[in-house]
């Protein structure tokens, strides 16, 4: 949270609405991936889930989708334990959200 406060300049409504916004767009691209069939379009998902993960601070999953890239780019494919790793993550991330988000507006 300390990263997503630097990035809005303290603004918690603006919070509130980035992580709004990434939790939609996460589980979006989340389902790309899992639904790709070429390196390429994997690449480009894990490229844009690391990207907006490392925006709001989420370092864990931005390192996975890193990884992931790495596996891609040196077989040619993603291994179905690490998409269930970053599932998993986009999961923890989501709830994380969910808690924040309710509590900002409560």
């Amino acid at each position: 949270m300390v990263h997503l406060s630097k990035q809005t300049l303290g603004d918690s409504g603006l919070e509130g609405e980035v992580l709004r916004l990434f939790d939609q767009m996460v589980h979006i691209y989340f389902g790309r991936l899992e639904a790709s069939t070429t390196a390429e379009d994997q690449l480009r998902h894990l490229h844009t889930i690391k990207g907006a993960a490392g925006g709001i601070g989420a370092f864990t999953l931005a390192s996975l989708a890193r990884t992931a890239e790495a596996e891609v780019r040196e077989t040619n494919a993603i291994s179905a334990e690490r998409v269930s790793d970053i599932g998993m993550a986009v999961h923890e991330v989501s709830t994380f959200i969910g808690e924040i988000v309710v509590d900002d507006v409560a």
